[in-house]
């Protein structure tokens, strides 16, 4: 799916400050003080990532790939698979303590958060997929064309009703701009191993 496609037929969870096509790249500008977050530790609700989203089937695959070239202290983006306000996941790169983190949030009611290091992703091309499939979502994540690195299987009812695009927020700072190099729909893993 390009581009132009994505924004005529996707639709935000929450309007970012821009989002804009630059050749081959969808630049998207997030708002200060965006999250996606549900209670658990921090007692707060955040619902206003910027996920740009559309349907995704029983049994189907996100991709989105994005430039890594951002530092300041919880910027992320990554994939986001919205169910509503209390059921989605998010996966992707954050920058947390100082480091870039792989990881996921999976929120059902309450948030919990996973995250490993990866600074030598920086200034790199990720790619975040998103394979749903009975009744989990499994989430790899890779740099440029290295394999695959399983990062997270989550449970999502095989009956929701889902919808997935590439996500950002900046919980913590204005001007944060996210280069979204990719977005594919396509058949989910044939395994989890």
């Amino acid at each position: 799916m390009d581009w132009g496609e994505l924004l005529s037929q996707g639709t935000w969870t929450t309007e970012p400050v821009s989002a804009e096509v630059d050749g081959a790249r969808l630049v998207v500008e997030a708002r200060e003080g965006s999250d996606a977050w549900r209670t658990t530790s921090y007692g707060f609700v955040h619902d206003d990532a910027h996920a740009l989203v559309v349907p995704l089937g029983q049994a189907a695959a996100a991709e989105v790939s994005f430039v890594l070239d951002y530092a300041e202290q919880f910027d992320q983006a990554g994939v986001m698979i919205h169910v509503d306000s209390e059921t989605w996941i998010k996966a992707g790169v954050e920058v947390s303590d100082g480091s870039p983190q792989v990881g996921a949030v999976v929120t059902h009611g309450m948030s919990d958060w996973s995250v490993a290091p990866v600074p030598e992703w920086v200034g790199r091309e990720v790619t975040v997929r998103a394979s749903r499939s009975g009744d989990a979502i499994t989430v790899r994540a890779r740099v440029d064309d290295e394999p695959w690195r399983l990062v997270r299987v989550a449970p999502l009812p095989p009956e929701a009703d889902a919808s997935v695009g590439p996500f950002c927020c900046a919980p913590s700072r204005s001007g944060l701009r996210v280069a979204f190099t990719g977005f594919r729909l396509g058949e989910p893993d044939a395994a989890l191993h």
